[in-house]
Formats: structure tokens, sequence, C-alpha cells
């Protein structure tokens, strides 16, 4: 039996084991496979683990889309979550040029995937409160939200989530140094049934501490002395 003989059910569970790259491919080969690649119940799930996987056209966004999660765990990714005057040029031109990668993408996201419910971001250097803010009101059933060294992440995004997270029930904000503690008391008075977990934020130091900068810039430069 040839793969085309398959019905559309059938179709859909074996591209379903598929990654993105290959259901593109297989989409290639007929016209059939096509439409079996373009139905928006085989894209209710997406995972990405490097800025360059958001800008192919391996997969579909639309409102289907339920569980979403952008994870960078390359050691090239990290630079974009230390502050610039730590990073040499090399590290500061990778930043720069994924600087709006992911936020396009997630403004994208927005627009088209009303019905998302889990969104899980780690490593997300250049995400910022607006950025949340404006997730949180076009995706009013969002249930789940973890954000893990997302730098730019501060107490605006725990007030949006008093106000716009009706639907929230889990709310990760680790590892996110500009976050406090008066933040997420706030978040625990007003959403109480929100399950909350702030790992080392706010006891890491932000990045609005001058004293700490220029205590690290004097060590910098007493190593290369030595």
């Amino acid at each position: 039996m040839h793969i085309t003989q398959l019905n559309r059910e059938c179709l859909l569970h074996l591209f379903s084991f598929l990654d993105k790259n290959s259901r593109k491919n297989l989409a290639k080969t007929c016209h059939k496979l096509l439409e079996v690649f373009q139905d928006p119940l085989l894209w209710s799930l997406l995972n990405f683990h490097s800025p360059v996987e958001l800008k192919k056209d391996n997969f579909l966004l639309g409102p289907a889309l339920k569980y979403l999660s952008i994870c960078w765990y390359s050691e090239r990714v990290k630079v974009c979550n230390i502050e610039d005057w730590m990073k040499n040029s090399f590290q500061k031109d990778f930043c720069k040029r994924h600087e709006n990668t992911v936020s396009d993408f997630l403004l994208d996201v927005c627009n088209r995937c009303p019905n998302l419910l889990s969104l899980t971001l780690s490593g997300c250097g250049h995400i910022t409160d607006d950025c949340i803010l404006q997730l949180l009101k076009n995706c009013p059933n969002l249930k789940s939200l973890k954000l893990e060294n997302c730098v730019r992440i501060t107490d605006h995004t725990l007030q949006a989530v008093t106000l716009h997270g009706a639907s929230l029930q889990t709310l990760h904000v680790d590892f996110c140094r500009n976050v406090t503690q008066a933040g997420l008391e706030r978040v625990r008075e007003k959403c109480p049934s929100v399950i909350l977990r702030a790992e080392r934020s706010a006891s890491m130091i932000p990045d609005s501490k001058p004293e700490k900068k220029l205590m690290l810039e004097k060590a910098s430069r007493k190593s290369v002395q030595l």
C-alpha cells in the first residue's frame, strides 16, 4: 500500500511523529500530503531550540496552537542574558542580530494563536514586559506561563499577570534577575490560586544596581593586570 492510500486520520497520525523538517519534506512530494501538512490539527504543539528555527517555513501558526516552547540552551545564546558591558564585540553582534527575532515571532503568535494554553520561554534575553503583556491580552485562555532566564522581564510582567491573567494557573519566573520580592508578593496577594515559582529571581542582583556593576568592572580590570 502506498502512503497516499491512507486516510486523512492515519496520515495525520503519521505526521505527528515527525519533526518539522521531515513534515515539510514529506509535504513536498504530493498535493495530498501537502494538505495534511497544512491541516491545523497537526500544529497544536510547537517547540523551538534555535533562533534560526523561528524563521523557517516548516511549520504553521494558527488558532489550533495550544502549546508553545522557545528554549535556547546553546552556549552562544547565553551571552544574550548578560549585561552589554560584559560582552565582547562578537557577542554584542550576535545579540544584535537576534534582538527582535523572538519578540517579532511572539507578536505574530498574539495575532494568530488566540487559543494558546501554555507558553515556555527559556534563555530569551530580549523578551520584554510589553511582549508578555500583549500575549496575556490576546491569549485569554493562557493557563501556564513559564519564563526562565529572561533578563528583561520585570515587575511590569507580574503586574500584567494580575490584570490580564484571569485564566492563568501556573507562573514561573525563574532566574529573572529584574523581578523583585515585592512584585512576587503582589502576585501572591492578588492571584492566590496561581501556582507561583520564582527560583533565584528576587535574590539575584538586578541590572539597576550600579554599585555591583562598578565592583565587577574593578574586579575585571584587576584580573587583567594580574
